[in-house]
């Protein structure tokens, strides 16, 4: 019977533990097409039009037993902007602005500090869902599969609000093409891009 009731403590005291240790939540922020801070701040003086996106996801987070180390999974809709300029054999330069959405997947190791900071790196994994340009004349983007890009950034946790600031950069391509109808030429180019990430998350 003793036997019994230990294993039952020792069960519920586990189930206590294994739920302190993992925390979720829901996070939203705008996204910045670009390789700089100073960049952002141009861009943001100039209206960033062309440069801007937003985000919005779901998030979890597993403290590691014994650390002040954490994983957080990330599973993220993101909506991006963004200009092609090409040369068709024959023709003037153009510049297109197209929009693309996509899922983006970050795997990131954070450490906390100062009990409300906390600083993160990892990879993230992006799968490109739609694009469209802002001219008739070239069709819809074609785009498959993954590219990954690796994301560093620190923030801040008050209370169930937090808020940080990422810096993500390409890893690899995920090379894309589209058809200028008016020249006859395929125009190729890379969907992943550098981003300077303002998120907001809350914690539930």
């Amino acid at each position: 019977m003793k036997k019994v009731v230990l294993m039952i403590f020792l069960f519920i005291g586990g189930a206590q533990v294994a739920q302190s240790q993992i925390q979720g939540g829901i996070k939203a922020g705008i996204n910045y097409n670009s390789d700089s801070f100073s960049d952002v701040k141009n861009d943001a003086l100039n209206g960033a039009k062309s440069k801007t996106g937003f985000h919005a996801g779901a998030w979890l987070r597993i403290n590691l037993p014994v650390t002040d180390l954490y994983l957080r999974p990330e599973l993220v809709y993101t909506q991006l902007s963004n200009e092609v300029s090409y040369e068709p054999a024959g023709f003037a330069a153009k510049t297109t602005t197209y929009d693309f959405q996509k899922i983006d997947i970050p795997v990131l190791v954070g450490m906390k500090f100062l009990k409300v900071a906390h600083v993160f790196a990892g990879p993230s994994f992006q799968y490109i869902l739609d694009s469209d340009f802002d001219i008739n004349e070239l069709k819809q983007v074609d785009s498959d599969g993954f590219s990954v890009g690796l994301q560093l950034g620190a923030g801040v946790e008050l209370g169930k609000l937090g808020f940080d600031v990422r810096w993500e950069r390409a890893l690899s391509d995920t090379e894309a093409n589209f058809i200028d109808n008016n020249a006859g030429q395929n125009v190729n180019f890379d969907t992943r891009v550098n981003q300077i990430i303002l998120g907001l998350s809350y914690r539930f």
